[in-house]
């Protein structure tokens, strides 16, 4: 580790009452909500990367609390009242975004989504019989009736092939990502938060009550440390139920006509699409290689990458030539079940994570749920 003058020490390196790890959604709503409950602390995001490195930036932009098979598939898999309690946390967060920023500072776009299904589809079947049900549970969250609708007549007007049913949901919309980072930065810079990139942390030492905080670089002293790295968890708390999971995304050259407008899903969330202006934007198709996804290496892949195309090319955009203009993906975090990580690892250190691809929605809650767990080990 190199040397610090005295002014280093006394001001980027003194002793914090926070260290957060990671800058990306959870981070910096969890330095906002630790700022609101204790005006007082003195908090330091680290950041490994110039910008947030795993999925925050890099995500499609959806504002989604999550689609008809998908809901299903979750009350099967983790029981109708964890489904429940992870949708109402997917939707108050998006109300406290834009309760926080304005629309235009985030260009959020409340364009309405869709699941669309194949004609002869199971999930289609499924989720015909149980729109009632759906749209009862998220009454009670929303106060929304008939968030759910069906809405099939379209896929002739959106000029897509090949899927024979379309859902509606009223609720949901799109953002710009990047610009929420932006904003969110701007806000817990403005309380006094300070943020540090190009630091990455190597480990940590719990001592007397304290906790020093391990860089490349140097070594920051901090009453409380607050990990908030997601999928790359693992490498600071080997135990943890943290699975990696890449998530790919192209996008598309401006489209003349292009005809659909909105957010849309298919087959249970694995492929997910929408509008950026004239472009199209499509992620997913993980399932196709779900063991090969399973990585926290960044690059995208020729097999997933055509995997997309060829979906464009079969749904989307049957009749029409495109071309790619950008690539990329970006990490998730994924574990045995599909609820936030949000717990005391000690009486020092804390951590806010698994977001199961849902970290815009979810950051917002999972962040001041976390902020509330640390006052309790407060004085």
């Amino acid at each position: 580790m190199q040397e610090l003058s005295i002014w280093e020490k006394e001001s980027f390196y003194a002793a914090q009452d926070v260290v957060i790890v990671g800058s990306g959604f959870t981070g910096l709503w969890s330095a906002l909500h630790l700022k609101l409950l204790h005006p007082h602390y003195k908090i330091t995001i680290l950041e490994r990367g110039l910008i947030p490195t795993g999925a925050s930036t890099r995500n499609a932009g959806f504002s989604c609390f999550g689609s008809p098979s998908e809901l299903i598939a979750d009350a099967k898999e983790m029981g109708e009242d964890n489904m429940w309690q992870l949708v109402s946390m997917r939707y108050n967060g998006l109300m406290e975004i834009r309760r926080f920023f304005k629309d235009e500072e985030i260009d959020y776009d409340p364009c309405g989504g869709y699941e669309c299904y194949t004609t002869n589809s199971e999930n289609w079947k499924e989720c015909g019989n149980k729109l009632g049900w759906l749209n009862d549970g998220l009454k009670v969250i929303t106060g929304r009736e008939n968030v759910f609708s069906i809405a099939s007549e379209k896929l002739t007007e959106f000029g897509f092939t090949g899927f024979g049913h379309m859902i509606s949901n009223k609720l949901e919309g799109a953002l710009h990502p990047g610009k929420l980072v932006q904003a969110l930065l701007k806000k817990v810079q403005g309380l006094g938060v300070q943020v540090l990139t190009g630091a990455q942390v190597l480990g940590y030492k719990e001592q007397q009550h304290r906790v020093e905080i391990i860089t490349h670089q140097v070594a920051i002293s901090s009453r409380f440390l607050l990990l908030c790295t997601n999928a790359f968890t693992s490498d600071l708390v080997p135990s943890i139920d943290i699975i990696p999971n890449r998530g790919q995304v192209l996008v598309t050259a401006p489209i003349k006509e292009l005809r659909f407008k909105g957010t849309f899903h298919f087959d249970r969330g694995y492929y997910y699409f929408r509008n950026l202006g004239d472009r199209l934007l499509i992620g997913g198709a993980r399932n196709m290689g779900l063991i090969e996804e399973n990585t926290q290496l960044m690059e995208t892949t020729p097999f997933i990458q055509a995997e997309l195309e060829k979906f464009i090319k079969h749904y989307l955009l049957p009749t029409t030539d495109f071309s790619i203009t950008d690539r990329w993906s970006g990490i998730m975090a994924m574990g045995k079940e599909k609820l936030p990580i949000v717990k005391a690892v000690s009486e020092n250190v804390f951590c806010c994570v698994r977001m199961s691809g849902m970290g815009v929605a979810l950051a917002p809650i999972v962040a001041k749920k976390v902020a509330r767990l640390m006052s309790q080990f407060s004085d």
